[in-house]
């Protein structure tokens, strides 16, 4: 069973003999599968926000893996990409790799390689996914600031004091007090680091 059981694996692949033979494998494993013939058909999908993996036949038909990985990847932005082909070779391997992919397996695909490759992808997924609410997090808390308090926040985060942040906007020094109160308050931070944190997390330069 997956450690991971709370996930979503899709498999692209033109052959439906390797769609279904790699779904049994996986639904034996415990993972919920989708298959898709076609890159387009996957593209039409739905995202989700749960971990999971795309497994993708380099191959398909008319269409290329690799051409559309790029479109793949920007839909699905935290589910990994694990390659499969039946001819592919070493230099197409490392492009694969280079773009963003995080295997490239040949077929026939071992039961045992392809398990250890999907449970690997998914820890990967999982702390993508991690990583991207904790940024959801900070831009949230960013976007709950007045206009006012980011232009000071951003003042603030570059370690200037507030005698000279108040010089810059010409408003008085107090003000800056108050509004950095405020801006510690939404921020739900107790210091300067804590503010470039959020900030640095948020794309706030």
């Amino acid at each position: 069973m997956s450690e991971l059981p709370e996930s979503r694996i899709f498999i692209v692949d033109d052959d439906l003999s390797v769609r279904r033979g790699i779904s049994l494998v996986l639904n034996s494993a415990g993972y919920c599968v989708e298959a898709f013939r076609s890159i387009r058909d996957l593209l039409q999908a739905d995202d989700f926000n749960i971990p999971g993996c795309i497994l993708l036949d380099v191959f398909l038909g008319e269409e290329s893996g690799l051409e559309l990985q790029e479109a793949v990847r920007t839909k699905f932005k935290n589910i990994p990409i694990i390659f499969i082909s039946g001819h592919g070779d070493i230099p197409m391997s490392v492009q694969a790799l280079k773009k963003g992919a995080i295997d490239f397996l040949q077929k026939p695909v071992d039961d045992k390689i392809l398990l250890r490759s999907v449970e690997e992808a998914l820890k990967y997924s999982h702390a993508l996914l991690k990583s991207q609410m904790g940024k959801d997090k900070c831009m949230a808390l960013v976007n709950s600031l007045s206009p006012r308090e980011l232009e000071i926040l951003k003042l603030v985060i570059t370690g200037k004091l507030n005698k000279q942040i108040a010089s810059e906007l010409n408003i008085a020094e107090h003000t800056v007090k108050l509004h950095r109160g405020r801006i510690t308050q939404k921020l739900g931070v107790k210091s300067v680091p804590e503010m470039i944190y959020i900030a640095e997390r948020s794309g706030i330069e």
